[in-house]
């Protein structure tokens, strides 16, 4: 039987992938199973959920369906509230609570305002402490090293959570802002098979270059 960790895990990573995040919601186990996770003991096994319902929270259909589960707001309001936690985990609980609280705003659905909508509902969702990075990562060719990039990731204190594009081979990861992003690159080099390129943008979110960090 698998063990709470190896469960979350596997649907953090089903649902790092946006063609599955409605699916997940949709299937009448996934959601329970999640608010059940939200009051493990098991501070990695928390972590692992919250990145979940970051991944799933970014499709704006699946929110309400998540802000009416049973239990979920009030585990997250626990969350936020429980002594001896890390900034890290308090910080995601409070902005997937922040995200599901925010009322959505129906409007007419044509292209341009579908485009405007959506850019709205991430500047809303943004957490003030956090901040993202895109990291352009050589050797990211399969599962087996977006795997131990993860490790290396989730390694690091002050990553709230993660995104990988597999096909451009980029990771866009949300840190804390008072976290350096030359931690996120010793990490991934630490790996000895994955090196790591900052995606550098600006102020309009064109990308401009890239910074590249040796290994260290």
């Amino acid at each position: 039987m698998m063990d709470a960790l190896s469960v979350v895990s596997q649907l953090r990573d089903l649902a790092s992938e946006p063609q599955n995040r409605e699916v997940i919601v949709q299937d009448q186990g996934c959601l329970p199973g999640l608010v059940l996770f939200l009051d493990h003991q098991d501070t990695e096994v928390l972590l692992a959920t919250l990145q979940t319902l970051r991944y799933l929270a970014e499709l704006p259909p699946n929110i309400p369906a998540m802000k009416n589960e049973l239990g979920m707001m009030v585990s997250l309001e626990n969350l936020m509230g429980r002594k001896g936690l890390s900034v890290d985990i308090t910080a995601l609980a409070q902005e997937v609570y922040d995200i599901l609280r925010t009322p959505a705003h129906p409007v007419a659905r044509t292209p341009e305002r579908e485009g405007r909508k959506k850019s709205q509902f991430f500047i809303n969702s943004s957490n003030k402490k956090a901040k993202s990075v895109t990291l352009h990562i050589q050797g990211l060719d399969s599962t087996d090293q977006r795997g131990l990039c993860e490790e290396a990731l989730l390694k690091v204190r002050g990553v709230i959570s993660f995104t990988f594009q597999m096909a451009s081979k980029r990771c866009t990861v949300r840190i804390r802002s008072d976290l350096p992003t030359e931690s996120l690159a010793s990490a991934i080099a630490a790996t000895k098979v994955l090196s790591v390129q900052q995606v550098v943008k600006n102020e309009a979110g064109e990308e401009v270059g890239s910074e590249h960090w040796t290994h260290i």
